[in-house]
């Protein structure tokens, strides 16, 4: 245990292995850093910046940040939360959140973080975008007026379903998702309900047709409990009496 490297995290020690990330580190250890980009099955990829952390005089995001010995990073302060809050906000003003009314309400990420976060304003004026929905395909929508540009779908699309259907294109304001496809439609692309793209998707973007509100709002995903405590569920911890977490150990029996 004295081999187990560590960083401080809002004064916290947490042990990592070579090669972890910040925020890595941080949820084996059970300690929730809010994130709307990041996913462990692939390459962190820093969209977003909702998990940005301070360290020294700097701002860094986490899921990208190397965890090194010796580094003291901020989190849980005022200023951090008050800028992802900030960014919750813009995302919410930039397209079309309709939480009432949105078939992914309780299983929408970008709804429990502000949740989480306690944003209670707009915070900013609305575009209202006039963006298409594109229900070509047989099985399933495309809502692009809720995406908010995470690139989970194309990193899922890419990385482990090996199809790249996804991308992104434009740049600034105009950026915006789109299909590989000529045409630009969905149903001419080789996507499938088992892909892990359509299963990824934190908002209400990719919907699965004929299955709408098959689960009753108020017994979903974040109904049950906020993304804190999701996001601290799913991510391996430690084992009791030990601080060392589940990856530290299998970096040192190798």
């Amino acid at each position: 245990m004295s081999d187990t490297q560590t960083f401080l995290l809002d004064g916290e020690e947490i042990p990592f292995a070579p090669g972890q990330t910040v925020i890595q580190a941080a949820l084996a250890a059970g300690h929730y850093i809010p994130h709307l980009c990041y996913h462990p099955e692939f390459k962190p990829h820093g969209s977003c910046k909702v998990c940005t952390v301070k360290v020294g005089n700097r701002t860094a995001a986490s899921c990208t940040l190397p965890a090194q010995a010796g580094l003291e990073v901020e989190s849980a302060s005022d200023e951090m939360n008050d800028l992802r809050r900030t960014l919750v906000q813009m995302l919410f003003a930039e397209g079309n959140h309709f939480c009432p009314s949105c078939e992914k309400s309780g299983n929408c990420a970008l709804q429990a973080l502000g949740y989480d976060l306690g944003v209670m304003t707009a915070g900013f004026r609305h575009l209202f975008p006039d963006r298409p929905v594109d229900a070509s395909h047989p099985d399933l929508l495309l809502d692009f007026n809720r995406c908010i540009l995470c690139e989970l779908c194309v990193r899922a699309s890419c990385e482990v379903d090996g199809k790249c259907v996804f991308a992104l294109s434009g740049r600034g304001i105009d950026k915006h998702l789109i299909v590989n496809a000529p045409s630009g439609r969905l149903e001419d692309t080789d996507v499938a309900l088992t892909d892990k793209a359509v299963q990824v998707c934190p908002v209400g973007v990719i919907l699965k047709k004929r299955v709408g509100f098959a689960q009753p709002i108020g017994a979903r995903r974040y109904d049950a409990s906020p993304i804190s405590a999701q996001a601290l569920a799913d991510a391996p911890r430690a084992p009791a009496g030990d601080g060392r977490c589940a990856a530290c150990e299998e970096a040192e029996e190798k």
